[in-house]
């Protein structure tokens, strides 16, 4: 017997309620590869693998495309890897996404009582949840948040090559046998890779200001000492297009600021580390801010004492705990839509 709802989706227009041909994908996410598998009429196809890049992307979206009807991808939300497929997804005609939480997905697969676990049935369970859950569409962020991502991104790509090219711009000169030609050019290089980024850096404020919402968001994070025009962009770049509903700990999982905790049997138990297992460029938007609020930012500075003479954190292990704090400041300076407050960040009387 067939489940309500595949095959076939109901659809009202002004002649009354028609059945509409409706396929189901799913799509399990690694930070490598994706694998798929469709549903037709009922029919769960064998599952197939794309690389998780822009040009299968593409493909894959072609191969939707040609199914009869319109479709519905289900994807877990798995922190950064599934977000560009899904944007890609949610432009393309006559394609729905859905988004669905891996806890949700995890007690369908019991449900189910499916044992195993492999890629290719994730996948499948995917498509069966897509085919009898109820429809949530995903909300894709704003175009401005979408173009400021992008900004921001290319930013930080076009700052790591500059400093590559600075190094070696030093290297070159630490001899005298360079000809005048190769300095010249790389310092011109250099020169054109700095109007790249200024140019980068006054469209994303150009996109800032040109909304009130986003104009508002920059004025609170900037609020906090350390946290300048550049951090802004790169900061705002990322949290801007995280879903609304997320919880301050899953903004620092996202981030890759959570521990990692290490223990084997009774004799081994190291240090917890940062995970890492996240977003790059929040942390790299993060790390200049936390050292220089640990110096000049009062409670931030004696948070930052504290960590060390009171909890015995190396320097290092204290700007990452400073960054994961000041995360969680950030937070709530948005959802409560308040400015930086240090008293809040650290109790000094209480320390």
């Amino acid at each position: 017997m067939k489940c309500q709802g595949q095959g076939t989706r109901k659809h009202d227009n002004k002649n009354g309620i028609e059945e509409i041909a409706m396929n189901y994908i799913g799509i399990d996410v690694s930070s490598k590869e994706l694998r798929v598998v469709v549903s037709v009429n009922g029919k769960h196809r064998k599952a197939q693998l794309f690389e998780n890049v822009p040009e299968d992307h593409n493909r894959l979206i072609a191969l939707i495309q040609k199914l009869h009807g319109e479709s519905i991808v289900c994807m877990e939300a798995t922190g950064i890897y599934h977000f560009d497929l899904a944007v890609a997804l949610s432009r393309a005609e006559q394609i729905k996404v859905m988004i669905i939480n891996p806890k949700a997905a995890h007690n369908f697969s019991k449900a189910l009582l499916q044992r195993s676990k492999t890629d290719n049935i994730d996948a499948d369970v995917l498509t069966s949840y897509a085919e009898r859950m109820p429809f949530v569409e995903w909300q894709r962020p704003s175009e401005e948040a979408l173009a400021l991502r992008a900004l921001a991104r290319r930013i930080a790509a076009t700052n790591k090559i500059k400093a590559q090219v600075k190094n070696q711009l030093s290297a070159l000169l630490a001899t005298q046998e360079t000809p005048e030609v190769i300095l010249a050019h790389t310092q011109s290089l250099i020169d054109t890779l700095e109007a790249q980024i200024a140019s980068f850096r006054s469209s994303a404020l150009k996109t800032l200001n040109g909304n009130q919402t986003l104009q508002e968001i920059y004025t609170l994070i900037t609020s906090i000492k350390g946290i300048a025009e550049a951090s802004a962009i790169q900061l705002l770049g990322e949290l801007l297009t995280m879903p609304d509903d997320l919880t301050v700990k899953q903004w620092v999982a996202y981030a890759g600021l959570d521990p990692r905790h290490f223990e084997s049997g009774s004799s081994v138990a190291k240090r917890a580390k940062i995970s890492k297992a996240g977003n790059r460029y929040i942390r790299q938007a993060l790390y200049m801010p936390a050292l220089v609020a640990s110096r000049y930012e009062p409670h931030v500075a004696a948070y930052y004492k504290h960590l060390q003479e009171k909890r015995g954190l190396q320097k290092i292990q204290a700007i990452c705990a400073v960054m994961q704090k000041i995360l969680h400041a950030i937070y709530g300076m948005l959802h409560n839509k308040q400015p930086f407050d240090g008293s809040m960040f650290f109790n000094m009387e209480a320390a």
